[in-house]
Formats: structure tokens, C-alpha cells, sequence
């Protein structure tokens, strides 16, 4: 007898449907065979799925099985197919109802005493299921949980294949999963959050990072140590606005993939804040692998990629140009191509020097022109050209420190910050880009956004031809002039909004 159950393949955050088709009864040795590209954990899943049938009260059939998974020219990798192919092998041997397998998409790993585990992708494969316009999905708890928040399908989880056969009989009635029930629904604790009320001075890179943050620009702090720039760039999520819905399932769907859902850390909604290591792999930072999975720019998305120390890391900041400007990043290996997305507002830190202390009054710096001009050759120029914001943190006296009063607490930057995003929601409201920020702005929107009068213009000429800059900076300055405006806001971009942006471009003067 011939059954079929809907499940997925995930390729890279995405999932692809597959049908799982089991015949059984056929003539021959009582054997079992799986076709359909199958990874090596996929052909142990029948291990797997005969102990947890037996388990459950239910026995492989002692005749010749074929298990199908449709189509045969996508690879099938992991234990998510346990489940289907158990229920595939009940209902073909006459014991479940099979009228309802068509309406949902099912995936899960099975334990040898028939309980399920959490797999990845669950987001993805209720997504999918949204796509197909299907009734719904059936996951294991914790997958289903974060699945859950995918409206306008139902979510339904149960613990082991004997509660779910059961649910297929129609002898018990499983519930689908409100999204308010999710704990990833849950909103962060700003209160445990670092505040910018500890950062006293720097109100020049504070100003810096709120007008980052607002537009959605990448950011590079320079000055030597003990300044303040890790300190300040780890308060930027406390000023960070709440995604919306449509963007955290996005953001939790790259975790979901990556099987980094599960810590306690990443059950909120929030944005993400990466900040890897100087010594990470160029596959660390930009995703890949015998078995692809995201890098750091991909569990960034919609959110901050810090880099500490922005010079160590080397010759894999240049991996950084493409998803810069793409807000995707693609990963090709000899089975075909995987595309992440990557839209992360970028935030480096920085000496001046390679000693720290080119610039300092208290300290004498022992680096020579040609040490100088070598540590910062580190940073390409074009990888500088896509940084929209240069500031300098200047190394504050004792004396300032100590009678320096606290700073402006996160929550009063962050209304100001919220209020310029709802200015840029509503302006890009009817664009056909997932695109909600200035920085994001295209040349069509930055002409009719950002338009100068022949004053403005001919300043910011004189700046190019000063500053030697090229025509990428010259796009860059005014979408920063445009976020000031809106923090102002103001209608038009004003002359000290336009000077502001091009003081931002500090660091083209030193290089």
C-alpha cells in the first residue's frame, strides 16, 4: 500500500518542499530501501524509526518497503525525517488515518523510545507551509514553539509518534500552539541591558552612534585604549529599535537554520548583536562549510556586527564588500549555490595606531610614520568607502572622568531613534524593497530623498575634491545627511545637516 506525508529540505534558510513516499507489501526480501539523495543520517533514520514504532506499539511490515523522497535532485541531510517516514510506514500498513496527511508539512527527529526531537528550520518549514497555503505543521515542542509566531497557519507539536498517530485516528485532540505562548515572543529585559548612562563624556561618538543607529549606518570608532569604544558599541542594542514581526521570523529563521534557537540568550525578541573574535575563519565570518551553515554577517541580520580591533582581523574584512552593498551573501560549492541574508548595520572599533597612542596626551605613541601607515593600510580603501560614519574617541582626562556627570540614559536616545524610523517607515512605505532605512536608500530614492540646493551642492563638491573622495562617499554623505534631517525632523536636508555628514568622513583625512 502507497502512502505519502509532506515534509521539507532545507537549503540554507530556506526550505523546499519534499514528498516522502512509502510503499510497502511489495514482493521480494523483506527489505528496506531509501532513495531520493540521502545523506547518511537519513538512510540510520531507519534504525531510528524501527525502535521507536516498536516502542510505540507498532511493527515494521516483514515484507520488501521503498522509501521515496521526492525530488531526487535535492540532497536530503539530517534526522528531520524520522517522523514522516514513521507515519509514512503506519499508514501504509493500514494503521493510521492518512486523510489529513496532506495538509500539513511534518518533520522531526525520533528518539529509540519513540519521543520526538527538536530539528532545525522550523520557521522555514512553517513558512513553507504558509507559501503552499497548507492547513499547517507538525513539529517536535521546542521547534514548534518558534514556528508558532508564522501567522496565518496552524502549529502543532506533540510529544512522542504514539500521541501523534492518535491525533491522525482522531482518538485525542491536539491544540494548536497560540503565538503568545511562545516563549520567543517574549520581550527582553532592557533593564539588564548596559545603558549609555555609564558612559561619561564622548558626546561627539555618542552623537555618532545615535545617528548610526537611526539610519541604519555602518559605524567606525577610532582612538586609542580605554577611550571607550567597546564599551559604548555594546550599549548600542539598549537604543536599537524592537523588530517587527516580519523581521524577527526573518532573524529567527537564520537562527532556527544555524540549531541556535535553543540557549536561553536568543528566546526573546530582540535584535541580534554578533561580535565575534579577531581571530575567526573567513568561513566563521561569512558562512560555508562541508555542510554550509551561516556565518556572523548572516546572524547579524537585521541587526549589529561589532569587530573589535578592526585592523586584526585581516585580510577576511574584504569577504565583507559584497553583503555590505547586497544585504545577502552567496556560498557556491560544487552541489549548487546557497544565498544568506545579511543586512547588519556594521560597527568597527579601532587605534590609531599600532602602539594605540597616536594622538594621546598622556601617553607618547612609539609607532613611526611608516608603522602608522601600515597598520591602517590594514583597512582597504573600498572596504572604508562602505563604512558611512568615521569618529574619532578621544582619550579623556582623569579629571574629566571624575567630575564628568552621567550621561544620557538609552531610553531617552532610543525615543529619539524609534521616532526617525517611524519618519523612514513611512517614506519607504510604498517601496517595493524590504528596505526601511537610509542607509538602504537606492540612487532613485537618494535623488528624490536627498536633494540639495546649488549651495549644498557645490559644499559638498568641495569637500569631495578636499577629501578625495569617491563617488560611493558621495552617496554614503547624504544618506547620513538624510538621517540627521529626520532625527531633526526636518522636510529637507539643511546646510548643517549636510556639514555634519561630511565631519563624519574623518578617517578619508588620515588615509
Amino acid at each position: 500500500m502507497l502512502s505519502k506525508v509532506k515534509s521539507g529540505a532545507l537549503l540554507g534558510v530556506e526550505a523546499l518542499p519534499v514528498e516522502v513516499e512509502v510503499n510497502s507489501g511489495e514482493r521480494g526480501e523483506p527489505r528496506t530501501f531509501i532513495v531520493g539523495l540521502p545523506d547518511v543520517a537519513v538512510k540510520e533514520s531507519l534504525n531510528r524509526v524501527s525502535s521507536a514504532m516498536a516502542n510505540s506499539g507498532f511493527t515494521m511490515p516483514l515484507t520488501k518497503m521503498t522509501v521515496n523522497l521526492a525530488p531526487g535532485d535535492i540532497k536530503k541531510e539530517g534526522p528531520i525525517y524520522d517522523l514522516p517516514i514513521s507515519l509514512g510506514i503506519i499508514a501504509s500498513t493500514g494503521n493510521m488515518d492518512a486523510s489529513k496527511l496532506n495538509d500539513f508539512i511534518i518533520a522531526g527527529e525520533l528518539s529509540l523510545s519513540g519521543e520526538l526531537r527538536t530539528i532545525c528550520g522550523g520557521v522555514s518549514l512553517a513558512l513553507l507551509a504558509r507559501s503552499k497555503k497548507m492547513r499547517g505543521v507538525i513539529l517536535p515542542p521546542d521547534s514548534a514553539l518558534e514556528a508558532s509566531l508564522v501567522e496565518g497557519i496552524e502549529v502543532y507539536s506533540a510529544r512522542n509518534l504514539r500521541e501523534l498517530v492518535d491525533f491522525f485516528n482522531g482518538q485525542n485532540n491536539l491544540q494548536p500552539i497560540s503565538p503568545k505562548d511562545s516563549p520567543f515572543r517574549k520581550e527582553f529585559d532592557e533593564s539588564s541591558m548596559p545603558d549609555f548612562a555609564d558612559v561619561k563624556g564622548q558626546y561627539a561618538v555618542r552623537r555618532a552612534v545615535e545617528v548610526a543607529v537611526a539610519g541604519g549606518h555602518n559605524l567606525l570608532m577610532v582612538g586609542p585604549p580605554g577611550s571607550g569604544k567597546s564599551m559604548i558599541a555594546k550599549r548600542i542594542p539598549s537604543i536599537m529599535p524592537t523588530p517587527s514581526l516580519e523581521e524577527y521570523l526573518e532573524i529567527l529563521g537564520i537562527y532556527s537554520a544555524s540549531g541556535l534557537t535553543q540557549s536561553g540568550d536568543n528566546k526573546c525578541f530582540r535584535r541580534p548583536f554578533r561580535a565575534p573574535h579577531h581571530s575567526i575563519s573567513k568561513v566563521g565570518l561569512s558562512g560555508g562549510g562541508p555542510n554550509p551553515k551561516p556565518g556572523e554577517v548572516s546572524l547579524a541580520h537585521n541587526g549589529v556586527l561589532f569587530l573589535d580591533e578592526l585592523p586584526e582581523f585581516g585580510s577576511i574584512l574584504d569577504n565583507l564588500r559584497q553583503p555590505i552593498e547586497d544585504g545577502k551573501i552567496t556560498i557556491s560549492r560544487a552541489a549548487g549555490k546557497i544565498t544568506y541574508p545579511c543586512k547588519f548595520m556594521l560597527v568597527g572599533a579601532m587605534n590609531p595606531c599600532k602602539c594605540g597612542y597616536l594622538g594621546d596626551p598622556r601617553h607618547k605613541c612609539r609607532c613611526t610614520p611608516q608603522q602608522v601607515q601600515n597598520y591602517r593600510a590594514r583597512l582597504s580603501g573600498p572596504l572604508l568607502d562602505r563604512i558611512d560614519i568615521h569618529v574619532e574617541a578621544s582619550a579623556l582626562p582623569v579629571e574629566d572622568l571624575r567630575k564628568a556627570s552621567a550621561g544620557e540614559p538609552s531610553a531617552e536616545i532610543r525615543k529619539r531613534v524609534v521616532q526617525a524610523r517611524k519618519i523612514q517607515e513611512e517614506r519607504f512605505a510604498n517601496s517595493p524593497r524590504t528596505a526601511k532605512t537610509n542607509a538602504n536608500m537606492e540612487t532613485s530614492e537618494i535623488r528624490k530623498y536627498c536633494a540639495l540646493d546649488d549651495e549644498q551642492a557645490s559644499l559638498l563638491s568641495s569637500a569631495m575634491e578636499e577629501l578625495n573622495l569617491s563617488a560611493r562617499a558621495w552617496d554614503r554623505i547624504l544618506k547620513v545627511s538624510r538621517t540627521i534631517a529626520d532625527l531633526d525632523a526636518s522636510e529637507k536636508i539643511q546646510t548643517q545637516h549636510l556639514l555634519e555628514a561630511i565631519n563624519y568622513r574623518s578617517l578619508d583625512r588620515g588615509i
